[in-house]
């Protein structure tokens, strides 16, 4: 099984497998907490700007590490309908609103409330540390396509082939460097070091994109 040392070095292999973009017309976006380490591997490799797609999960009422959905800081949340059609409404809904709230207060956070960096014409690269349920890579595409980029790319080092293909059928490019027909689990799995990135971590990689 492959795994990679620790995010960095998943981000510049990441990184080769998307040279034809460099100098482009091209924004590198990262899935806080983690996917940011691994983006910023690629922004600094393609000389491409870093920003923030922030997507946060909606756990299950009684599994709270399963996500039945996931929701960006404007747009809509994509649900797991089999899942959350028979949970109690009110609780979803309110579950939404919260997380929402999260979602702006860590843009704050982050980076001061500045919004998504213009991408009229251009190329967005929309990059984590890997993908399980595929929720919060599909809120986040349609938080990009909103934003009317020219293409939207997506990069990520692992997925299970069933999330994989969903994301694929959504963006038009789509690289992923290990896609995997029977996945381990967790992201974690793949990596021999998968320490949890902390607040501080993303904001002074962020500061070096200023």
């Amino acid at each position: 099984m492959k795994r990679w040392r620790d995010r960095i070095e998943a981000g510049q292999e990441l990184a080769k497998a998307l040279a034809d973009y460099k100098d482009k017309p091209v924004v590198v976006y990262g899935l806080p907490r983690g996917g940011v380490v691994v983006a910023a591997e690629v922004a600094r490799a393609l000389n491409a700007p870093l920003d923030l797609i922030i997507a946060r999960k909606i756990g299950h009422p009684f599994h709270p590490e399963y996500a039945i959905g996931a929701v960006t800081e404007t747009g809509q949340p994509v649900l797991n309908e089999s899942e959350t059609s028979t949970l109690d409404q009110k609780w979803l809904q309110k579950t939404i609103a919260e997380q929402r709230t999260e979602a702006k207060r860590r843009r704050e956070l982050y980076l001061e409330g500045k919004e998504l960096t213009p991408l009229h014409g251009k190329t967005a690269i929309l990059v984590d540390d890997g993908i399980a349920t595929g929720l919060t890579f599909r809120v986040a595409i349609e938080e990009l396509k909103s934003k009317k980029p020219a293409k939207i790319v997506v990069a990520v080092p692992v997925a299970p082939d069933d999330s994989a293909a969903e994301i694929e059928a959504e963006v038009d490019e789509f690289i992923c460097l290990l896609r995997e027909k029977y996945y381990l689990c967790a992201v974690g799995t793949y990596y021999e070091y998968f320490e949890q990135t902390e607040d501080d971590e993303v904001i002074d990689i962020l500061s070096e994109f200023e």
